[in-house]
């Protein structure tokens, strides 16, 4: 792999770490980023955190269990001032350092270098002085994983058993347990973790056997009594702040709801909209044929994944108010599959 000698030399010049992902973290991002620190503590007893833009959801908490993870939106401070004093800055499952919110301005103000670990696409390459980005990988984790066995000359026996345990979570999670963009490399990587030891029922029991029974209920109620199915076939969720509290979700629980409804034949792509400070955050997932991404891109300030993109919805701006959010979905995606199909 190219860039080894070099990622190689850069980590062994540094003493003082940090491994920062994205805003919201999801299984990939927490993943990819507590694989990384173990990785470099135990193996190589560096100083090395992971950094957090918000909290890492309650459900996704074991990930990160025993590694050290500054919140930066529980101590701003402590955050930002470890991102200065940093030897090296290691960023990971984002394409843009602004999709790290609070702490991009700090990121690129810092002298330290900074390496990208990245499978998103467009990715901006300039504030890094060496960059891995790869989107055909499943994930982040895929991606570090062939990433540190080449730094171990091909022989993964000296990971760390968090490190794998980590890198096997997050690719899961972003796979939808295997459902989505898996390629040949996907299951070897799954393959040599295993006979390396790692727990893959242990990890599916916390990651899809472990919920809250709020959080069952409430994606129960969404898709029973909120989930809108055009004849088009897709569909739609649309979740405000209110009925997150009424439900008694915490942040992070509603990941995975937007892939529910690709369960029913009838459905080609879903979209889901959560309230989130005076905005709806947007969600897209499809099946193979119709591109979450280019809708993400057409109608939602976004971008992603061929099959799993995501974006924002703003109001004012794009749509009049919050109750707008509905008409303007079903009237954005008959647009966009009447283009879709004329292209």
């Amino acid at each position: 792999m190219e860039n080894i000698t070099t990622l190689n030399h850069i980590l062994s010049s540094a003493d003082k770490l940090s491994v920062v992902v994205h805003t919201h973290p999801d299984g990939d991002a927490v993943g990819s980023g507590s694989a990384m620190v173990s990785y470099l503590r135990e193996r190589h007893h560096k100083d090395a955190v992971l950094i957090v833009p918000d909290a890492i959801p309650s459900n996704l908490l074991f990930i990160a269990e025993g590694q050290p993870v500054l919140d930066a939106s529980e101590d701003p401070g402590k955050a930002l001032g470890r991102i200065a004093d940093s030897d090296l800055i290691l960023v990971l499952d984002l394409n843009d350092l602004r999709r790290t919110e609070g702490l991009c301005e700090a990121l690129q103000a810092a002298k330290a270098p900074k390496v990208l670990i990245d499978h998103h696409l467009k990715p901006v390459l300039e504030p890094f002085t060496l960059a891995f980005s790869q989107p055909e990988r499943s994930s982040a984790c895929e991606l570090l994983y062939f990433i540190l066995k080449e730094l171990e000359g091909g022989d993964i026996s000296h990971f760390p058993m968090k490190c794998m345990e980590c890198l096997m979570t997050g690719m899961t999670t972003d796979t939808n347990n295997f459902a989505n963009s898996v390629g040949a490399d996907t299951l070897k990587m799954a393959g040599e973790l295993i006979r390396a030891g790692v727990d893959r029922d242990s990890i599916i029991d916390k990651l899809y056997r472990s919920d809250r029974q709020e959080r069952t209920l409430a994606f129960a109620d969404m898709v029973a009594k909120h989930m809108v199915v055009l004849p088009c076939g897709v569909s739609y969720m649309i979740m405000t702040e209110e009925m997150q509290r009424a439900y008694g979700l915490e942040p992070g629980e509603t990941e995975g709801l937007v892939n529910v409804p690709l369960n029913m034949e009838k459905v080609r792509m879903n979209i889901f909209l959560r309230e989130e400070n005076g905005l709806f955050r947007v969600s897209i997932r499809s099946k193979k044929g119709t591109s979450a991404r280019n809708l993400a891109e057409y109608a939602f300030h976004g971008g992603g994944h061929e099959c799993a993109a995501g974006g924002k919805l703003f109001w004012p701006g794009d749509i009049p108010s919050r109750d707008s959010a509905a008409a303007f979905i079903e009237e954005i995606t008959a647009r966009f599959l009447r283009n879709e199909t004329t292209n």
